[in-house]
């Protein structure tokens, strides 16, 4: 009689993990692509054309991003997600100023070239007597300022591919 019982219940279990299966395969939807704009003002990844390609395209404006890279180039890269469309700095002490470094984050917030899809935080620390970093407050028209040098710069970028 057990050995009845373990076929019945084995024939359960491999008829419940193979319902489970064919349930979680129509669940896929196929590949996920990620789109920019229409336009394709963005730029894809790993080569491929803009459109109809199998590369995926980054999720931000892909002047924005550019534009963010280029004019952030003299301060170190530490990370750069171009699908959540955040760029971070590491600490950049300026040679004329060396009690003093500064770090920035930018945050590209829409897929399309506009003033307010682009966040830019400037984090400053200043060397105290002893020798250690010390937080402190930075100028808060240095945020402004790096926002509209990036602004400016995808618009330069854009202008450029328009004539081409």
């Amino acid at each position: 009689m057990p050995f009845v019982r373990g076929g019945w219940m084995r024939r359960i279990v491999v008829g419940g993990v193979a319902l489970s299966l064919f349930a979680l395969a129509g669940c896929g939807g196929g590949a996920r692509t990620f789109h920019t704009q229409e336009n394709s003002e963005g730029f894809r990844l790993f080569g491929g054309k803009s459109k109809g390609g199998d590369a995926p395209a980054i999720g931000v404006n892909g002047y924005l991003w550019r534009a963010s890279l280029d004019t952030l180039a003299f301060m170190p890269l530490a990370s750069a997600d171009p699908y959540g469309g955040v760029i971070i700095t590491d600490w950049y002490v300026n040679p004329e100023k060396p009690d003093e470094r500064f770090k920035c984050t930018v945050y590209i917030l829409d897929a399309r070239l506009r003033a307010d899809g682009l966040n830019v935080a400037v984090f400053k620390q200043v060397r105290d007597a002893t020798g250690a970093w010390m937080d402190a407050a930075s100028a808060g028209q240095t945020e402004t300022d790096i926002e509209n040098a990036i602004l400016t710069r995808a618009r330069q970028l854009r202008l450029s591919n328009i004539r081409n």
